[in-house]
C-alpha cells in the first residue's frame, strides 16, 4: 500500500462504485484430512513451470482474475498461459500442501476466500468461496496439515479460520478473532491484520497486525478450528509491522515494519510461541518511509532479502549468529515500481518480484555462494500484480 490508508481508500472507492459484492456461501462440507498426491502437471513443456499471479481486478488498469503464466527455471523467462476468472481482487494466493488446490483472498468490503481446484490436465475449477467475516482480507495461508485455512482481514482487523475438505473445498468458518487490544498505533483508526502464518513448530499460529503494532500468537484447536491467544509481542508505536518470515532454524524470525521503514530480528521460543522483537535496524534505503513489504530467507539460512516499495529495491542481508542477526550488504534495484510481493522458485535459484504500480513481474538469479541478485529475462507485463506464486 502506498500509505496506511491506501487499502481503505481503494475499498471505499470500490464500494462507492458498486464493485463490491458479498462472498457467496456454500453448504457445509465434510472435514477430512487431505490426501497426498503430487502437484498436477499443467500443460507446459518439461522445461517450464507454473507461476500464479495475484491481482486487483477492480482497479484500472487491473487484472482479470488469477493469472497463470509459465516460467523457464533455467533462463527465468516468463510467458503467458491463461487466467482463472470468477475471483474478485485475488490479491494474495496460497497453495495447498498437496498442490491440488489454490486459495485466494477476495479483497473486498465483504471479504471472502476462494478455492480453485487444479486438475492434472491443467484445467481449473473454482470450487466456491466463503466469507471471512471481515473486510479487506489481504493474506491467507494453509496449515501444514492441510486441514485448515487462515486469513487476515486488514480493514476490520481480524483473523479467520476455515476447515478444508478432502477435495480442497472450504467449509463454513469456524472462528473469527478480532484484535481488540492493545490500542491502535499513532495515526491508526484501528487494528489492521496483515498476515497470519503457522510457525515452523506447527503448534502456534502467528498474526501480524499493522494497526496496533502487534504480533499475536495463537494455538489452534484442531477439533473445532478455534484459536486461543497465548501471547503477543508489542513493537514500538508507529512501527507498522507487515510480514514476518522465519529463519530455517525456527528460533528466529524477521519482521518487515512498513511505517517506520525498519527491519526487526525477533527471537522465537517454539515451546511457548513467545516472539521477542529486537531493536529496529536499517533497510538501507535512506531517510523517509519506503514501505518495506516482506522478507525472504534462503533455505540454507545464510541470506535474507527485503522488498522495499518506495525505494523500488531489494535489500540483501547476510544472516549471522545462527540467525540472531542481520548484516546489511546492499540494495538492488528491483526493475519495476512498488514491489508488493516477492517469492523464490521452489529450488531457490530464482527470485520473482510482483511490482504493483508498473504492472510487471521481474526476475533475478540468486547466487548460492554470495547471495547476489542478477536480473534475468525481461519484465513480464501483469497489470496490478500484487502477488507471485511460483511452483
Amino acid at each position: 500500500m502506498t500509505s496506511p490508508t491506501s487499502r481503505r481508500t481503494l475499498l471505499g472507492a470500490l464500494l462507492a462504485g458498486g464493485a463490491l459484492a458479498a462472498a457467496p456461501s456454500l453448504p457445509r462440507t465434510a472435514h477430512r484430512p487431505a490426501p497426498h498426491h503430487p502437484h498436477p502437471a499443467h500443460p507446459a513443456t518439461r522445461s517450464t513451470r507454473t507461476l500464479y499471479l495475484g491481482t486487483y481486478t477492480s482497479t484500472s488498469p487491473g487484472g482479470t482474475g488469477i493469472g497463470v503464466a509459465a516460467y523457464d527455471p533455467a533462463a527465468g523467462a516468463i510467458t503467458d498461459r491463461t487466467v482463472v476468472t470468477g475471483v474478485e481482487n485475488p490479491s494474495y494466493l496460497a497453495l495447498h500442501p498437496t498442490g491440488s488446490t489454490l486459495y485466494a483472498v477476495d479483497e473486498q468490503q465483504n471479504g471472502g476466500v476462494t478455492a480453485v481446484a487444479l486438475a492434472d490436465d491443467g484445467t481449473f475449477r473454482v470450487l466456491g468461496a466463503r466469507s471471512t467475516g471481515g473486510a479487506g482480507p489481504c493474506h491467507l495461508s494453509v496449515h501444514p496439515g492441510g486441514r485448515w485455512l487462515f486469513s487476515a482481514n486488514y480493514t476490520s482487523g481480524s483473523v479467520a479460520v476455515h476447515p478444508l475438505a478432502e477435495d480442497g473445498s472450504l467449509g463454513e468458518r469456524t472462528d473469527l478473532v478480532a484484535h481488540t487490544s492493545p490500542a491502535p498505533g499513532p495515526g491508526q483508526d484501528g487494528p489492521h491484520a496483515h498476515q497470519i502464518i503457522t510457525a515452523p513448530d506447527g503448534d502456534h499460529i502467528l498474526a501480524v497486525d499493522l494497526g496496533n503494532d502487534t504480533v499475536y500468537t495463537y494455538r489452534l484447536d484442531e477439533t473445532d478450528g478455534s484459536l486461543e491467544q497465548v501471547s503477543y509481542a508489542a513493537l514500538r508505536p508507529g512501527a507498522g509491522p507487515r510480514h514476518l518470515t522465519f529463519h530455517p532454524d525456527g528460533r528466529h524470525a524477521y519482521l518487515a515494519c512498513e511505517l517506520d521503514n525498519t527491519a526487526v530480528v525477533c527471537g522465537y521460543d517454539p515451546a511457548t510461541g513467545i516472539l521477542t522483537p529486537g531493536d529496529p535496524q536499517s533497510t538501507g534505503t535512506g531517510s523517509g518511509t519506503s514501505y518495506p513489504a516482506q522478507f525472504l530467507v534462503t533455505a540454507d539460512g545464510r541470506f535474507a532479502y527485503l522488498a522495499n516499495r518506495g525505494h523500488n529495491s531489494i535489500t540483501r542481508y547476510a544472516v549471522e549468529d545462527g540467525g540472531a542477526a542481520l548484516s546489511l550488504i546492499d540494495t538492488v534495484p528491483v526493475g519495476g515500481d512498488f514491489p508488493r510481493h516477492t517469492a523464490f522458485s521452489p529450488d531457490g535459484t530464482l527470485l520473482f518480484a510482483a511490482n504493483q504500480k508498473s504492472g510487471t513481474i521481474t526476475t533475478f538469479r540468486v547466487d548460492a555462494e554470495s547471495g547476489s541478485l542478477t536480473s534475468v529475462g525481461t519484465p513480464y507485463a501483469a497489470p496490478a500484480a500484487v502477488c507471485v506464486l511460483p511452483v
